[in-house]
């Protein structure tokens, strides 16, 4: 692992800057209960662990349920920040070396509370992150205009689905709306039996989004994670899977997505004139109503 991390990190060592430098990745679903939130509580933790310091923001409004996937608490979160109620630093939950936990709400709730004098405190503490790496994002399931908007701020999205023909559904028509603003949407098979079965469904999905998005746009499979029964008992347990069964196939294929994702992100050209930062995107939530 630490092998891995040195490799990874080394990428990135000629570019650092002074300037913040954050990438942001959405991972959402078409509906509930396809592991979303436990495939980005994992993947922050790799990223940490790969020496990256890494920030989960929870933005699945009304089911945030982080803070329980990690056995951590949290009494507030973005929103109570942003009423004026309390900083910023008071929300933030250590989990373990370089990852942390922001609490999070958003949509028109943050909205209602337009403080031009709390925005700008806001912006100004928002600051103190302006060191991470990456911010994953987990946002709600479903194709709501909330989620919309985290999708449409962040740099990268991913969908995860799995095989099952309701969620497949699903997942495709969160893809279509979602390509209305993204060129390049990753997609993740989860609770797969094998690599073939991962393909084969990515290929129909692929099929039907070539025949009905345009040519324009791209899906790509970005990984799959085979089935295994640990995970459900992992998150039982409130224990961190990747942690817990460290050799486990299906933490590999984790461990793969999450190498994968990191060459694509530190090999991408990024829009310089997007601000990289916390603020920036809480910025970019705001300007798109």
């Amino acid at each position: 692992m630490q092998t891995q991390a040195n490799k990874l990190k080394d990428i990135v060592s000629s570019s650092e800057s002074k300037l913040p430098n954050t990438k942001f990745i959405a991972i959402t679903s078409g509906k509930g209960g396809v592991g979303k939130s436990t495939i980005s509580v994992n993947t922050a933790v790799l990223l940490s662990e790969f020496g990256y310091k890494v920030a989960l923001f929870d933005a699945d409004i009304g089911l945030a349920n982080l803070d329980v996937l990690l056995n951590v608490r949290c009494a507030k979160n973005i929103l109570n920040v942003l009423k004026g109620e309390c900083s910023l630093d008071e929300i933030i939950m250590p989990v373990k070396k370089n990852l942390i936990l922001i609490p999070g709400d958003s949509g028109d709730e943050i909205l209602r509370y337009s403080d031009q004098f709390i925005y700008e405190r806001f912006f100004k503490e928002a600051t103190s992150l302006n060191d991470l790496d990456y911010i994953i994002i987990d946002t709600g399931a479903g194709i709501g205009d909330q989620t919309q908007l985290f999708l449409n701020a962040a740099d990268e999205v991913i969908v995860v689905t799995v095989p099952d023909p309701a969620a497949i559904t699903d997942a495709y028509a969160t893809i279509k709306i979602t390509s209305k603003f993204k060129s390049n949407i990753h997609l993740i098979l989860n609770m797969v039996k094998s690599k073939k079965e991962a393909q084969l469904i990515f290929s129909k999905i692929n099929k039907v989004a070539e025949e009905n998005i345009g040519n324009d746009f791209k899906l790509n499979l970005i990984g799959s994670i085979t089935n295994d029964k640990n995970i459900a008992k992992s998150i039982r347990n409130r224990t961190i899977f990747v942690n817990e069964y460290p050799n486990s196939l299906s933490t590999k294929d984790i461990n793969n997505i999450v190498k994968k994702l990191v060459f694509k992100m530190e090999h991408k050209v990024l829009d310089d004139n997007k601000d990289k930062s916390f603020g920036g995107f809480i910025k970019r939530l705001i300007e798109q109503f």
